[in-house]
């Protein structure tokens, strides 16, 4: 089930707008009723209702597994010292193609980490 954010980010998104911190925020009371808008305050743009942030369910689930797989490949491809590193070696082995340890380490991570 896609986060209550995730699915208020991409309201606003798709009506041209962006998360503002002072425009809107999210609160839990901890009553089991789950999350709720708290505050809304875009000009021309209604508090969604519970309708349409529902409707946001499918494209909310899939941009949150995205975001994890997108986090995944992050830490895995490492620091950039690391990177620098490895294009440092396949420069000096004359290795800038598809066989040089950068763009294994590289495919590797992705073909790992596939974005589906």
């Amino acid at each position: 089930m896609a986060k209550l954010y995730t699915k208020t980010k991409l309201y606003l998104e798709d009506n041209s707008k962006i998360w503002d911190d002072e425009k809107v925020s999210l609160q839990d009371n901890s009553d089991g009723n789950g999350a709720f808008i708290a505050l809304w305050d875009y000009d021309g743009l209604d508090k969604p209702t519970d309708e349409q942030i529902a409707s946001y369910e499918t494209a909310g689930n899939t941009a949150e597994a995205l975001s994890g797989v997108l986090a995944k490949r992050k830490k895995e491809y490492k620091d950039f010292g690391y990177q620098l590193d490895l294009l440092y070696h396949d420069m000096t082995a004359g290795k800038l193609d598809n066989t040089g340890e950068w763009h294994k380490h590289i495919k590797a991570v992705k073909d790992a980490n596939s974005k589906g």
